[in-house]
C-alpha cells in the first residue's frame, strides 16, 4: 500500500493529540503534507467566508469529504486537493516560498 502502515490509520491520529492535529507537529511527511492541505484550506474559507456548502457545490468535492480532509479524518487524492484548489483559486499545497509570496 502506497505510505505504508501509516495510511492504515486517518492523518489527525499521527498526531501526540489528535484534537489540535492542524498545529501539532507530525513526524509523517504524508500526514503533515495533510496538515498543510487542511490548515491552508481552513484559512482561505475562513477569509472568504465559504461554508462547506459553498465549497462542495463550487469545487464538485462531497461536503462530507472537505469536512474529512480539514478535521484530518481522511487521506485526499491528488484529483481532490486540485478541484479544492481550483474552486478557491489557491494553491493548497506544496507550500512554497514563491507560493508563500503569492499570497
Amino acid at each position: 500500500m502506497v505510505g505504508g502502515m501509516n495510511r492504515r490509520r486517518p492523518p489527525r491520529e499521527l498526531a501526540r493529540d489528535p484534537e489540535t492535529w492542524l498545529y501539532s507537529q507530525l513526524t509523517d511527511p504524508g500526514a503533515a503534507a495533510v496538515q498543510d492541505i487542511a490548515r491552508t484550506l481552513a484559512a482561505v474559507m475562513s477569509e472568504r467566508r465559504l461554508s462547506l456548502r459553498g465549497l462542495a457545490e463550487t469545487s464538485g468535492v462531497n461536503r462530507q469529504a472537505i469536512a474529512d480532509l480539514l478535521a484530518g479524518r481522511s487521506w485526499p487524492d491528488v484529483a481532490t486537493v486540485a478541484r479544492l484548489g481550483a474552486a478557491v483559486d489557491a494553491p493548497l499545497w506544496p507550500r512554497t516560498v514563491r507560493n508563500e509570496r503569492n499570497r
